[in-house]
């Protein structure tokens, strides 16, 4: 009842979009009204209430604000506290389908969206304003993501939400971060809220395979196809047909291993060594670098139609010295393990254990603490962790300075170019984005990342 009650605008320069939600609506709810120009939504909004708003995330508008779509829900805003705005987005844009939420956004759907999924977010959205609670939502996800995944911090409360979005879908996703940050937690934790949830998870450390056993382990072979393939033998892919397939490490494969990759998943098909018959496979494709995208970028070391095959969404995990508000709930988390491990009561921690543990940059990241931890439970005397109890590695902290200051000095360097050539343009993104040499939502990113 709540939703036939409701009176819904769209605001997309999509025509297509526009005919097919108000198809969609029309029979649900009360009225729908269509907008093509975001420039009429002042008058619409003043003239008349709105229970919910559909915003698109960008337009081919005359206001240069760094993104269209985060400018008019702040002007929504403005208008009426109230109303829900959804935001539509594409893959591309997540991150800033995620800065839209601590914006005043109360959700966003990504395209192309299930029709049901879309009616009940209305739905939910019309039931919280019904319910006296605030049209807007908060950047929340659970602490824990398959009993491993940890994180109270902002910058993983966004992660826990992106994987609440992405995972529904079958979209396929490259998983960034530094060695130990927990890229393989995030894609079990993709495969485990997803629809394929049922269906074989399969892990690949392609970057350890040699090019002789590269096709053999992924794609299969037959019996006597090489002098050791005593069997016939199903690969990787086949092994995860109708599941997830998850390629670690996928930055370190040679050219021409990432070849005969690309021509797998275009072709949605492979071939075992020995055999000239292709075996169709349908998998949803989890991939996870340490290299940062830009070296990814980079033709001489990894084929661009292959990022972009592989990188419909992109996940980047912060490494741990940017989220120390995480550290005291990860070493509690690991105490408890490793108490119970070695037969030994769980230990608590003093003030300045907490203190030391915040302050160290952890160049190996969740992995480096985890040891810590480990080896602090092992030899404490007492059920009291004290700092003298925590002893960091020695093989992490030789580089760390100086990485921690390379990285400031690039970021630096990155964020005052892109002001440099905002300005130069008057604002204008789209020839920012065209001096830069990067594509527009890529320069929103940037934007998003340096909070310009």
């Amino acid at each position: 009842m709540i939703l036939k009650n409701a009176s819904i605008l769209i605001v997309d320069d999509d025509t297509d979009v526009l005919t097919a939600v108000k198809l969609l609506l029309k029979r649900e709810v009360k009225e729908v009204v269509t907008e093509k120009n975001p420039e009429m939504i002042r008058s619409l909004v003043s003239q008349k209430k709105f229970d919910v708003i559909l915003l698109d995330m960008n337009f081919n508008s005359s206001i240069n604000t760094g993104n269209e779509g985060i400018f008019w829900l702040k002007k929504i805003r403005e208008l009426d506290e109230q109303v829900g705005v959804i935001m539509i987005t594409a893959y591309g844009d997540i991150d800033l389908a995620v800065r839209s939420l601590k914006e005043g956004a109360s959700d966003f759907i990504i395209k192309p969206w299930h029709n049901e999924k879309l009616v009940s977010t209305i739905t939910e959205i019309l039931a919280k304003k019904g319910s006296g609670k605030s049209g807007t939502a908060k950047v929340n996800g659970d602490a824990i993501i398959g009993k491993k995944l940890l994180g109270e911090s902002e910058l993983m409360q966004d992660i826990f939400y992106k994987i609440d979005k992405i995972a529904p879908t079958d979209a396929n996703v490259l998983i960034l971060g530094e060695n130990g940050t927990g890229k393989e937690l995030i894609a079990q934790a993709i495969y485990q809220k997803s629809l394929r949830a049922d269906k074989p998870f399969v892990r690949v450390d392609v970057g350890a395979l040699t090019e002789s056993l590269f096709e053999s382990e992924l794609f299969g072979h037959k019996k006597g196809a090489f002098t050791d393939a005593r069997d016939d033998r199903m690969g990787r892919f086949e092994a995860a047909n109708d599941g997830t397939l998850f390629l670690d490490e996928i930055g370190n494969i040679s050219l021409q291993q990432q070849a005969k990759l690309l021509s797998a998943l275009q072709n949605r098909q492979v071939t075992r060594l020995g055999s000239n018959q292709p075996i169709p496979v349908n998998i949803r494709l989890i991939c996870a670098t340490n290299l940062p995208l830009s070296e990814l970028a980079n033709e001489n070391r990894f084929r661009k139609d292959l990022v972009y095959r592989i990188n419909t969404v992109e996940i980047t995990i912060p490494p741990l010295r940017r989220r120390i508000d995480d550290i005291p709930l990860l070493a509690a988390h690991y105490a408890k393990i490793y108490a119970d491990k070695y037969i030994k009561p769980v230990p608590e921690f003093d003030a300045k254990c907490i203190e030391k543990l915040q302050r160290y940059h952890y160049p190996g990241n969740v992995r480096e603490l985890q040891y810590s931890i480990e080896r602090a439970v092992i030899m404490a005397e007492g059920s009291l962790l004290q700092a003298d109890d925590i002893i960091f590695s020695p093989l992490e902290s030789a580089e760390a300075t100086s990485e921690e200051d390379r990285d400031l000095k690039l970021s630096t360097i990155e964020k005052n170019t892109i002001l440099r050539v905002i300005e130069k343009h008057n604002g204008n993104i789209s020839k920012a984005a065209k001096e830069l040499g990067i594509t527009r939502t890529a320069l929103y990113r940037r934007l998003s990342k340096y909070d310009l």
